[in-house]
């Protein structure tokens, strides 16, 4: 989430051409766009919960190649500029979005949070593919009247707009009364023993879009 690793993000997804991994080229495509929750920020590559999606999947001989477009640092502006060429490009049939806490740790509008979630998923849903979105919850110190805002954002686009939805990203892991052992220093991104639970919470939501 950490602005000063966006630029390097930026270049080592540039570098990749975004992860894409998975079954055939002929596969249905599964697009996560997301910040460095999805983007293994300080974790060992393969580790994260969308590398270990992809393992899921093989495991459940699920025909699914995983596109990971995320990018440490990103905001929902961020995620709404990029995705056009993003679905031009990959013709996704599942577009997974996992944005919005740099917005809040910015204090950005919330407005303009909802309305860019809003405008990525009819985008995606126009170009044919299904949208989940991971929904987040902020620390108790940015106030409860905003943290409360914040929260329900997600699950607004999603009723407006038919989408699925996963309320917290990080249930099990945040909320727990050790929580502090399932993060990094920095106490904003979690370690990857948190990370098998982060995809415990998204997968079986996600799941249900796939043949």
């Amino acid at each position: 989430m950490l602005r000063r690793h966006f630029i390097r993000s930026v270049l080592w997804a540039a570098a990749l051409g975004v992860s894409a991994t998975g079954h055939a080229a002929d596969a249905p495509k599964v697009l996560v766009v997301g910040d460095s929750l999805s983007a293994e920020y300080g974790l060992a590559r393969g580790t994260g919960w969308v590398a270990l999606l992809t393992q899921k999947l093989q495991a459940d001989k699920v025909p699914a190649q995983v596109v990971n477009a995320s990018i440490s640092g990103d905001t929902t502006a961020g995620g709404r500029a990029r995705l056009p060429a993003l679905l031009k490009t990959h013709q996704p049939k599942v577009v997974v979005i996992e944005l919005g806490s740099n917005d809040a740790l910015r204090g950005l509008s919330l407005q303009a949070t909802q309305a860019n979630l809003t405008a990525m998923t009819q985008a995606a849903q126009q170009a044919g593919a299904k949208v989940l979105l991971i929904g987040m919850q902020m620390p108790p110190n940015y106030g409860a009247a905003y943290g409360k805002q914040f929260s329900e954002l997600f699950g607004q686009v999603a009723k407006a707009n038919g989408a699925a939805l996963v309320p917290f990203m990080l249930k099990g892991v945040a909320d727990q009364a050790d929580a502090p052992k399932l993060f990094q220093a920095d106490r904003i991104h979690p370690t990857a023993e948190a990370h098998p639970t982060i995809l415990a919470n998204i997968y079986p939501s996600l799941r249900k879009m796939l043949p």
